[in-house]
């Protein structure tokens, strides 16, 4: 089982997951730590319960999502994963931070690219990788079959789905993505969203009013 952990960072409210093994393998999926005390609430949930991060996830590279890459690259040793289309909005993120007077030091470290299709390990089990652009060239959502949820990012929430007018944003494409890669899962997958509450795949198919089911 890969159990699940959200924190709400930065003033951007921001939901940043830990995934956590029953062997106390564990990943951190865009950790949005911005205040040096959202950094040690990490770190202490972490440390309070012997977990050892094994990877650094992005499910896309907007800067809410990536405050604190290098906070926990740096804390344990990890490379950042991303999808390969990812990396331009990641080299942009602290421009865009000025603009919301939200400076911070970026990440530089070793990038590993996420394949669309292929799986990830942690412990003994598996997230299966999908491509989901439309908010961003690059984003992916990450499922875990076996426990029957998925990490949407900013693709799909509550009621509501991801902005598209920022660069690299494209309505139909975003369309496409939870038509063709969310809305295939079982209805009684969980969704956890990169921002707000969490929702079903079910739910959204029948009252999103933004993408409803054909």
């Amino acid at each position: 089982m890969l159990a699940v952990q959200k924190f709400t960072f930065n003033p951007i409210q921001e939901n940043t997951y830990i995934l956590y093994s029953d062997n106390g393998d564990c990943c951190i999926i865009d950790p949005g730590c911005y205040f040096e005390e959202e950094r040690q609430q990490l770190k202490q949930f972490i440390e309070s319960r012997k977990l050892r991060p094994v990877l650094l996830l992005n499910t896309h590279c907007h800067l809410d999502h990536v405050f604190g890459n290098k906070f926990v690259s740096e804390t344990w040793q990890l490379p950042l994963y991303l999808h390969e289309a990812e990396k331009m909005v990641l080299s942009f993120a602290p421009r865009s931070a000025e603009m919301y007077n939200l400076p911070f030091e970026n990440y530089a470290g070793d990038m590993k690219l996420l394949i669309p299709g292929e799986t990830i390990r942690i412990g003994d089990e598996e997230l299966a990788i999908l491509f989901t652009p439309g908010h961003s060239p690059g984003s992916v959502s990450f499922y875990n079959q076996e426990d029957g949820y998925v990490i949407s990012g900013d693709v799909l929430f509550a009621g509501s789905i991801g902005r598209t007018d920022l660069p690299g944003g494209n309505y139909d494409q975003l369309e496409r993505s939870i038509r063709t890669q969310l809305y295939v899962l079982p209805d009684e997958t969980k969704v956890y969203s990169g921002h707000g509450g969490g929702t079903s795949i079910g739910y959204e198919k029948n009252n999103n009013p933004f993408v409803r089911a054909d």
